[in-house]
Protein backbone atom coordinates (compact mmCIF):
# COMPACT_ATOMS: atom_id res chain seq x y z
CA UNK A 1 0.00 0.00 0.00
CA UNK A 2 1.53 3.17 -1.18
CA UNK A 3 1.18 6.47 1.01
CA UNK A 4 -1.23 8.14 -0.92
CA UNK A 5 -3.61 5.14 -0.43
CA UNK A 6 -2.86 4.69 3.26
CA UNK A 7 -3.71 8.53 3.57
CA UNK A 8 -6.91 7.45 2.29
CA UNK A 9 -7.95 4.92 4.77
CA UNK A 10 -6.59 6.98 7.70
CA UNK A 11 -9.07 9.87 6.32
CA UNK A 12 -12.64 7.78 5.83
CA UNK A 13 -11.48 6.37 8.82
CA UNK A 14 -11.44 9.09 10.70
CA UNK A 15 -14.70 10.30 9.32
CA UNK A 16 -16.42 7.10 10.36
CA UNK A 17 -15.14 7.80 14.10
CA UNK A 18 -17.09 10.94 14.08
CA UNK A 19 -19.98 9.44 12.29
CA UNK A 20 -20.43 7.05 14.92
CA UNK A 21 -20.01 9.57 17.80
CA UNK A 22 -22.55 11.65 15.96
CA UNK A 23 -25.34 8.87 16.21
CA UNK A 24 -25.80 8.65 19.91
CA UNK A 25 -25.41 12.70 20.01
CA UNK A 26 -28.09 12.95 17.44
CA UNK A 27 -30.53 10.76 18.86
CA UNK A 28 -30.32 12.61 22.36
CA UNK A 29 -30.94 16.18 20.61
CA UNK A 30 -34.18 13.98 18.69
CA UNK A 31 -36.89 15.14 19.30
CA UNK A 32 -36.79 16.74 23.07
CA UNK A 33 -34.26 19.42 21.62
CA UNK A 34 -34.38 19.91 18.46
CA UNK A 35 -36.98 18.62 15.38
CA UNK A 36 -35.41 16.79 12.61
CA UNK A 37 -35.77 18.93 10.27
CA UNK A 38 -34.17 21.78 12.32
CA UNK A 39 -31.07 19.87 13.20
CA UNK A 40 -30.95 18.52 9.24
CA UNK A 41 -31.06 22.64 7.84
CA UNK A 42 -28.43 23.26 10.45
CA UNK A 43 -26.49 20.95 9.71
CA UNK A 44 -26.77 22.14 5.82
CA UNK A 45 -26.52 25.73 6.37
CA UNK A 46 -23.60 25.68 8.85
CA UNK A 47 -21.70 23.32 6.71
CA UNK A 48 -22.24 25.72 3.55
CA UNK A 49 -20.91 28.74 5.18
CA UNK A 50 -18.31 27.31 6.73
CA UNK A 51 -16.96 25.65 3.03
CA UNK A 52 -17.36 29.09 1.19
CA UNK A 53 -14.97 30.85 4.31
CA UNK A 54 -12.70 27.91 4.01
CA UNK A 55 -12.21 28.03 0.08
CA UNK A 56 -11.24 31.98 0.18
CA UNK A 57 -8.44 30.12 1.83
CA UNK A 58 -7.41 28.01 -0.67
CA UNK A 59 -6.49 27.63 -4.81
CA UNK A 60 -9.76 29.06 -6.75
CA UNK A 61 -11.26 26.10 -9.32
CA UNK A 62 -13.80 26.85 -12.03
CA UNK A 63 -16.26 24.53 -12.62
CA UNK A 64 -17.45 24.00 -15.34
CA UNK A 65 -21.62 23.34 -16.44
CA UNK A 66 -21.77 20.26 -17.21
CA UNK A 67 -19.76 19.48 -13.34
CA UNK A 68 -22.29 22.10 -11.76
CA UNK A 69 -25.10 20.15 -13.19
CA UNK A 70 -23.47 16.77 -11.76
CA UNK A 71 -22.89 18.37 -8.52
CA UNK A 72 -26.26 18.63 -7.93
CA UNK A 73 -27.01 15.16 -8.54
CA UNK A 74 -24.50 14.31 -5.65
CA UNK A 75 -25.76 17.09 -3.57
CA UNK A 76 -29.48 16.16 -3.60
CA UNK A 77 -28.15 12.51 -3.72
CA UNK A 78 -25.16 12.30 -1.08
CA UNK A 79 -26.59 15.38 1.77
CA UNK A 80 -30.00 16.59 1.29
CA UNK A 81 -31.61 13.29 0.54
CA UNK A 82 -29.16 11.10 2.75
CA UNK A 83 -29.39 13.65 5.48
CA UNK A 84 -32.52 14.40 5.58
CA UNK A 85 -33.86 10.75 5.38
CA UNK A 86 -31.36 9.48 7.94
CA UNK A 87 -32.53 11.86 10.88
CA UNK A 88 -36.03 11.24 10.02
CA UNK A 89 -35.73 7.49 10.19
CA UNK A 90 -33.78 7.52 13.43
CA UNK A 91 -36.32 9.75 15.01
CA UNK A 92 -39.06 7.11 14.24
CA UNK A 93 -36.90 4.05 14.57
CA UNK A 94 -34.09 2.82 17.05
CA UNK A 95 -30.15 3.46 16.82
CA UNK A 96 -30.06 -0.27 16.74
CA UNK A 97 -32.20 -0.67 13.63
CA UNK A 98 -30.69 2.16 11.64
CA UNK A 99 -26.93 1.18 12.64
CA UNK A 100 -27.65 -2.48 10.79
CA UNK A 101 -29.85 -1.02 7.94
CA UNK A 102 -26.74 0.77 7.54
CA UNK A 103 -24.61 -2.06 6.77
CA UNK A 104 -26.14 -2.63 3.49
CA UNK A 105 -24.51 0.54 2.28
CA UNK A 106 -21.15 -0.89 0.84
CA UNK A 107 -23.44 -3.50 -0.84
CA UNK A 108 -25.22 -1.22 -2.66
CA UNK A 109 -21.74 0.93 -3.59
CA UNK A 110 -20.35 -2.52 -4.95
CA UNK A 111 -22.90 -2.89 -7.19
CA UNK A 112 -23.55 1.11 -8.34
CA UNK A 113 -19.71 0.78 -8.99
CA UNK A 114 -19.77 -2.25 -10.83
CA UNK A 115 -22.91 -0.49 -13.14
CA UNK A 116 -21.50 2.86 -13.09
CA UNK A 117 -17.65 2.07 -13.17
CA UNK A 118 -16.98 -1.07 -14.51
CA UNK A 119 -15.69 -2.24 -11.44
CA UNK A 120 -15.48 -5.93 -11.02
CA UNK A 121 -17.53 -7.68 -8.54
CA UNK A 122 -14.60 -10.10 -7.63
CA UNK A 123 -14.74 -13.11 -5.37
CA UNK A 124 -12.36 -11.49 -2.63
CA UNK A 125 -14.37 -8.42 -2.88
CA UNK A 126 -18.55 -10.15 -2.57
CA UNK A 127 -16.67 -12.21 0.65
CA UNK A 128 -15.31 -9.39 2.61
CA UNK A 129 -18.55 -7.35 2.33
CA UNK A 130 -20.32 -10.73 3.51
CA UNK A 131 -17.44 -11.02 6.39
CA UNK A 132 -18.39 -7.06 7.45
CA UNK A 133 -22.19 -7.35 7.29
CA UNK A 134 -22.08 -10.55 9.19
CA UNK A 135 -19.10 -8.47 11.86
CA UNK A 136 -21.57 -5.38 12.22
CA UNK A 137 -25.07 -7.20 12.86
CA UNK A 138 -23.08 -9.43 15.22
CA UNK A 139 -21.86 -6.59 16.85
CA UNK A 140 -25.05 -4.64 16.99
CA UNK A 141 -27.47 -7.48 17.81
CA UNK A 142 -25.56 -7.99 20.71
CA UNK A 143 -25.90 -4.24 22.07
CA UNK A 144 -29.88 -5.38 22.03
CA UNK A 145 -31.42 -4.91 25.45
CA UNK A 146 -35.15 -5.90 25.13
CA UNK A 147 -35.50 -4.20 28.77
CA UNK A 148 -34.76 -0.70 26.83
CA UNK A 149 -38.30 -1.02 25.16
CA UNK A 150 -36.65 0.13 22.02
CA UNK A 151 -39.03 1.73 19.29
CA UNK A 152 -38.55 0.94 15.97
CA UNK A 153 -41.14 1.48 12.57
CA UNK A 154 -41.87 0.30 9.21
CA UNK A 155 -41.34 4.02 7.85
CA UNK A 156 -38.60 4.75 9.87
CA UNK A 157 -36.64 1.97 8.74
CA UNK A 158 -37.62 2.29 4.72
CA UNK A 159 -36.33 6.40 5.07
CA UNK A 160 -32.94 4.96 6.38
CA UNK A 161 -32.50 2.16 3.85
CA UNK A 162 -33.52 5.17 1.18
CA UNK A 163 -30.58 7.49 2.90
CA UNK A 164 -28.29 4.52 2.66
CA UNK A 165 -28.64 3.77 -1.32
CA UNK A 166 -28.81 7.78 -1.58
CA UNK A 167 -25.25 7.75 -0.10
CA UNK A 168 -24.40 4.66 -1.70
CA UNK A 169 -25.32 6.39 -5.34
CA UNK A 170 -23.33 9.94 -4.20
CA UNK A 171 -20.14 7.94 -3.04
CA UNK A 172 -20.01 6.17 -6.90
CA UNK A 173 -21.13 8.93 -8.90
CA UNK A 174 -19.06 11.80 -7.21
CA UNK A 175 -15.35 9.34 -7.17
CA UNK A 176 -14.49 10.97 -10.92
CA UNK A 177 -15.33 14.54 -9.85
CA UNK A 178 -13.12 13.80 -6.82
CA UNK A 179 -10.13 13.81 -9.33
CA UNK A 180 -10.77 16.97 -10.76
CA UNK A 181 -11.47 19.08 -8.23
CA UNK A 182 -10.10 19.77 -4.41
CA UNK A 183 -12.77 18.11 -1.42
CA UNK A 184 -13.48 22.31 -0.60
CA UNK A 185 -14.95 23.31 -4.29
CA UNK A 186 -16.98 19.94 -4.10
CA UNK A 187 -18.49 20.54 -0.68
CA UNK A 188 -18.82 24.01 -1.23
CA UNK A 189 -21.26 23.54 -4.06
CA UNK A 190 -22.74 20.80 -2.59
CA UNK A 191 -23.59 22.34 1.04
CA UNK A 192 -24.85 25.13 -1.37
CA UNK A 193 -27.42 23.28 -3.58
CA UNK A 194 -28.52 21.37 -0.14
CA UNK A 195 -29.39 24.64 1.62
CA UNK A 196 -31.20 26.18 -0.99
CA UNK A 197 -32.83 22.85 -1.35
CA UNK A 198 -33.93 22.24 2.13
CA UNK A 199 -34.35 25.21 3.39
CA UNK A 200 -38.00 26.60 2.37
CA UNK A 201 -38.89 23.40 4.32
CA UNK A 202 -37.10 23.77 7.41
CA UNK A 203 -36.36 27.18 7.95
CA UNK A 204 -39.55 27.51 10.90
CA UNK A 205 -38.76 24.20 12.21
CA UNK A 206 -35.59 26.25 13.75
CA UNK A 207 -37.18 28.78 15.14
CA UNK A 208 -40.10 26.36 16.59
CA UNK A 209 -37.14 23.90 18.54
CA UNK A 210 -37.24 24.00 22.20
CA UNK A 211 -33.33 24.18 22.18
CA UNK A 212 -33.87 27.69 21.62
CA UNK A 213 -36.38 28.30 23.94
CA UNK A 214 -34.38 28.98 26.98
CA UNK A 215 -34.06 31.99 28.97
CA UNK A 216 -30.52 30.64 29.74
CA UNK A 217 -28.85 28.25 27.20
CA UNK A 218 -28.39 24.94 27.88
CA UNK A 219 -24.61 24.57 27.53
CA UNK A 220 -24.78 20.26 27.29
CA UNK A 221 -26.92 21.22 24.23
CA UNK A 222 -25.33 23.50 22.84
CA UNK A 223 -22.07 21.50 23.01
CA UNK A 224 -24.05 18.55 21.45
CA UNK A 225 -25.11 20.56 18.59
CA UNK A 226 -22.40 22.00 17.67
CA UNK A 227 -20.49 18.83 17.61
CA UNK A 228 -23.51 17.80 15.00
CA UNK A 229 -22.86 20.89 13.07
CA UNK A 230 -18.82 20.51 13.28
CA UNK A 231 -17.34 17.32 14.22
CA UNK A 232 -20.07 15.39 12.54
CA UNK A 233 -20.78 17.15 9.40
CA UNK A 234 -18.13 19.88 8.40
CA UNK A 235 -15.07 17.98 9.40
CA UNK A 236 -16.06 14.31 7.91
CA UNK A 237 -17.32 15.68 4.48
CA UNK A 238 -14.23 16.93 4.17
CA UNK A 239 -12.36 14.28 4.77
CA UNK A 240 -14.81 12.26 2.37
CA UNK A 241 -13.80 13.62 -0.81
CA UNK A 242 -10.03 13.83 -0.11
CA UNK A 243 -10.33 9.32 0.90
CA UNK A 244 -12.32 9.29 -2.47
CA UNK A 245 -9.46 10.42 -4.60
CA UNK A 246 -7.24 8.33 -2.89
CA UNK A 247 -9.35 4.78 -2.90
CA UNK A 248 -12.19 3.07 -4.45
CA UNK A 249 -15.57 3.58 -3.67
CA UNK A 250 -16.57 0.02 -2.43
CA UNK A 251 -13.28 0.17 0.43
CA UNK A 252 -14.44 3.98 1.19
CA UNK A 253 -17.94 2.15 2.07
CA UNK A 254 -16.62 -0.68 4.11
CA UNK A 255 -15.38 1.96 6.95
CA UNK A 256 -19.16 1.97 7.34
CA UNK A 257 -18.59 -1.42 9.61
CA UNK A 258 -16.42 0.61 11.75
CA UNK A 259 -19.10 2.78 12.97
CA UNK A 260 -20.91 -0.08 15.31
CA UNK A 261 -16.92 -1.20 16.54
CA UNK A 262 -16.28 2.16 17.70
CA UNK A 263 -20.00 2.83 19.09
CA UNK A 264 -19.34 -0.62 21.01
CA UNK A 265 -15.42 0.45 22.12
CA UNK A 266 -16.81 3.74 23.59
CA UNK A 267 -19.63 2.43 25.17
CA UNK A 268 -16.97 -0.10 27.19
CA UNK A 269 -14.43 2.60 27.65
CA UNK A 270 -17.48 5.23 29.54
CA UNK A 271 -18.54 1.87 31.26
CA UNK A 272 -22.30 1.21 29.57
CA UNK A 273 -21.31 -1.90 27.91
CA UNK A 274 -18.66 -4.73 28.79
CA UNK A 275 -15.78 -6.63 26.44
CA UNK A 276 -17.11 -9.84 25.53
CA UNK A 277 -15.43 -12.59 23.16
CA UNK A 278 -18.44 -11.74 20.91
CA UNK A 279 -17.26 -8.49 20.51
CA UNK A 280 -14.04 -9.51 19.61
CA UNK A 281 -15.29 -11.89 17.12
CA UNK A 282 -17.58 -8.97 15.31
CA UNK A 283 -14.61 -6.97 15.11
CA UNK A 284 -12.32 -9.15 13.35
CA UNK A 285 -14.89 -9.96 11.24
CA UNK A 286 -15.17 -6.04 10.30
CA UNK A 287 -11.52 -5.76 9.99
CA UNK A 288 -10.84 -8.94 8.13
CA UNK A 289 -13.71 -8.06 5.78
CA UNK A 290 -12.61 -4.70 5.23
CA UNK A 291 -8.50 -6.10 5.14
CA UNK A 292 -10.39 -7.89 2.17
CA UNK A 293 -11.94 -5.44 -0.15
CA UNK A 294 -8.68 -3.62 0.46
CA UNK A 295 -6.76 -6.33 -1.26
CA UNK A 296 -9.08 -7.24 -4.01
CA UNK A 297 -8.41 -6.29 -7.89
CA UNK A 298 -9.58 -3.06 -9.63
CA UNK A 299 -10.70 -2.71 -12.88
CA UNK A 300 -7.54 -1.16 -13.25
CA UNK A 301 -5.24 -3.69 -11.74
CA UNK A 302 -7.20 -6.53 -14.54
CA UNK A 303 -6.18 -4.03 -16.81
CA UNK A 304 -2.87 -4.03 -16.47
CA UNK A 305 -2.72 -7.73 -15.85
CA UNK A 306 -4.45 -8.63 -19.15
CA UNK A 307 -1.63 -6.06 -21.27
CA UNK A 308 1.54 -7.36 -19.01
CA UNK A 309 0.21 -11.31 -20.40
Amino acid sequence: MNNEKLKGHVLILIANVLFAINMPISKYLLPAHLTPEALTIMRMAFACVMFWITSLFVKQEKVPLKDIRLLFICSFCGIALNQGLFIQGLNTTSPVDASIIATAVPIFVMILAAILLKEPITRQKALGVLLGVTGAVLLILQSVDTGTGRVSSLSGNLMIVTSGFAYSFYLVLSKPLTERYSSVTLMKWMFLFATLLLMPFSFNHILESPAFHHAVPDYKEMTAIFYVLFGATFIPYLLIPMALKRIRPTTVSMYNYAQPVVASFIAVLVGQDSFSLQKLLAAVFVFVGVYMVTQSKSRADIEREKKEK
